[in-house]
């Protein structure tokens, strides 16, 4: 057995924009307990998320026409096209709106861009479905570019302004690289008003590119459809580390271990996977190579959303009052506890501020 030293970066795992998406449905399981609740696409891209409200009932559909009519249907994290919402109208469906707030300020600005009479280049993966969604506020507007590659040969109307967006969950390294080749070749395109890359991808994409070049393995934990979490893995490899996605413990294979070459390890979850996932990994970790956990402060997050308007309307139309209810946010503020009632030896280096603190 090797003395295992692991690098346990912060920020990780859960964003407020994903704790707001899964209260969004556990306050509707509370508060409609008689009704089946209905989730247009997967809330996150989360296995163990999904599994877990299928557990409870939930029934998620992949086309809203699966849905009863009349029936409550959420729209997920990535959000939806107006085609989907014209739909949901058709059919009478009581909607609720979990779309990232940060999604929704992309979408607004195609919208915007779109009416300016801007030509849009929107940087991600076309069968994402937050592109999906996004490009379908203005689809005769609206060019999906997926590569650098992508970017040398795209072709756009001579004489119309041209202008670019990014999918929230990009990596910054790759989406930097297809925004210099656009530039180069068009020098008049016009920038998002602000960064289109949402803040919890940012921090988690800088926590691995600042820690992962000092160890000897990344595991990320997150599901294969994540796209925030296969970019932590990308930017560990970028820098010169290989790098695991893994939905949890179970699928750490031991032959990445062989010859004891890991000592020095960075943990780190996706934006839409659990804690609890991750604190399996820990134990597993720690179980089969002894040693302890540093945990790793590169930003310190306090972004907090609140519900989604159309929830609390359906509140109000059932005399439930939504300022006594909030957001359940528990970043992991308890992870030391955690850490001393598993009897983990740990410690904590803030290089927020230049300061470590040892336990």
């Amino acid at each position: 057995m090797i003395d295992m030293e692991i690098i346990l970066a912060n920020p990780r795992g859960f964003c407020a924009g994903v704790y707001m998406a899964i209260d969004v449905i556990d306050q509707l399981l509370d508060i409609c307990p008689d009704e089946t609740i209905y989730v247009y696409h997967e809330i996150v891209h989360n296995r163990h998320v999904v599994e877990r409200f299928i557990k409870k009932g939930v029934v998620f559909v992949e086309d809203i026409e699966e849905t009863p009519e009349g029936s409550i249907v959420v729209f997920s994290a990535h959000g939806v096209s107006p085609r989907i919402r014209k739909a949901s109208e058709k059919r009478s469906l009581t909607t609720v709106d979990a779309t990232c707030p940060l999604v929704t300020k992309v979408h607004a600005e195609a919208i915007r861009l779109a009416r300016q009479g801007y030509e849009i280049l929107l940087i991600g993966h076309e069968n994402h479905q937050e592109v999906i969604g996004t490009k379908g506020e203005a689809p005769d507007s609206i060019k999906v570019v997926e590569s650098h590659e992508h970017a040398q040969v795209i072709e756009v109307t001579e004489g119309k302004p041209l202008a670019y967006l990014t999918q929230t969950t990009l990596s910054t390294d790759d989406a930097e690289v297809i925004i210099n080749a656009l530039k180069k070749r068009f020098p008049d395109i016009k920038p998002p008003a602000s960064n289109s890359i949402c803040y919890a991808t940012t921090n988690r994409q800088r926590a691995v590119r600042a820690l992962a070049p000092s160890t000897d393995l990344t595991l990320v934990v997150g599901s294969a459809n994540s796209s925030n979490s296969v970019r932590l893995a990308e930017i560990s490899e970028n820098v010169g580390t290989k790098a695991h996605l893994i939905d949890d413990s179970s699928d750490i294979d031991p032959d990445w271990f062989a010859g004891d070459d890991v000592r020095k390890l960075l943990l780190t979850a996706g934006a839409s996977a659990p804690e609890d996932l991750l604190r399996g990994v820990i134990r597993m970790l720690i179980d089969r190579f002894g040693g302890f956990v540093e945990q790793h402060h590169v930003d310190h997050e306090d972004i907090e959303f609140g519900l989604p308007g159309t929830l609390k309307k359906l509140m109000r139309k059932q005399d439930i009052n939504p300022s006594d209810r909030r957001i359940r946010i528990n970043m992991s503020a308890d992870i030391d506890a955690w850490f001393d009632d598993q009897k983990i030896q740990h410690s904590t280096v803030d290089l927020t501020v230049g300061r470590s603190e040892r336990e």
